[in-house]
């Protein structure tokens, strides 16, 4: 019967400490709940100290900071066993409740801000709270954990599958960082023309890619006297001839695009004579930004 409840009890801590692979990280001001298999009159709900400790009922204290609740009932279980106290203990700590109960999304989501939670969420869950990206968001989403400072990034792919594949857990304490992704534009004789994230799987846009974007060429458009406009590292824009017609024939090779390119489609040959450069660069910024 010994061996049996040995290994009953074994069983049991092994479904504890499979269970925690994922769970919080202890800190300062946690509120944890510590439950001794053999004897209750051992189980206590006790808040770690500011220095990282824990105090038990017996054992003394133990330094629990910075640690899983797995890695805490090691620590723990090797306190009652080196203290002669139980002579194989099985001890098992959850998080009751968190010292910092919150998780900050920054960025760009449609309401970034605070926003309460108690136990592990899911990246998806989280920014969903956040009222998810915005159309000019960076799929490359980064999460800091609160304790370590530790950054894991995560890609939302287009492919719902892959997006709520392998999904971080966000822990009470962390942070997410949704940057701008990488924009470029599609002005002048263009079915919808404004400001495109780009969005693909692979975060990058070619100049065919960003015209369909934008609805194409209607017929009376002059994609031959296209003019694709790039910032230097200096500042100042270069104005650069594009073949856009050539390119949509397939007599020119598709051209990748950088961040903030501009793509000016002219409506005739007068009006792109007539439209400076810097006209371009203000009808961008006051261009709409759109997602797909």
């Amino acid at each position: 019967m010994k061996v049996l409840r040995l290994l009953f009890l074994m069983m049991i801590s092994a479904a504890f400490c499979g269970a925690q692979k994922e769970s919080l990280i202890i800190g300062p001001g946690d509120l944890i709940h510590i439950s001794v298999l053999e004897t209750k009159d051992l189980d206590q709900q006790v808040r770690v100290e500011d220095s990282g400790d824990v105090p038990l009922i017996l054992g003394g204290k133990a330094q629990i900071s910075g640690l899983s609740p797995a890695e805490a009932a090691h620590i723990i279980e090797k306190k009652l066993s080196d203290g002669n106290y139980l002579l194989n203990p099985h001890v098992s700590v959850t998080v009751e409740r968190s010292a910092t109960m919150n998780v900050t999304v920054l960025g760009q989501v449609h309401a970034p801000g605070s926003y309460e939670i108690g136990t592990p969420r899911t990246i998806l869950d989280v920014l969903a709270l956040a009222g998810g990206l915005t159309e000019a968001a960076d799929r490359m989403v980064t999460l800091e954990r609160r304790n370590t400072k530790a950054q894991i990034e995560y890609f939302i792919s287009n492919s719902s599958a892959k997006a709520l594949k392998d999904q971080p857990l966000v822990l009470p304490g962390d942070t997410i960082l949704v940057a701008r992704a990488s924009v470029v534009y599609v002005l002048g004789d263009v079915g919808h023309p404004g400001g495109f994230a780009a969005s693909t799987n692979d975060s990058h846009l070619s100049v065919l890619q960003a015209v369909a974007l934008a609805g194409g060429t209607p017929p009376n458009a002059m994609p031959s006297k296209a003019r694709l406009i790039r910032k230097t590292e200096n500042g100042t824009y270069l104005e650069i001839p594009l073949p856009l017609s050539a390119m949509q024939k397939g007599k020119r090779a598709d051209i990748a695009l950088q961040a903030d390119d501009i793509i000016y489609v002219p409506f005739s040959y007068m009006k792109n004579m007539a439209l400076s450069i810097n006209g371009i660069l203000a009808a961008a910024a006051s261009a709409s930004i759109y997602r797909f």
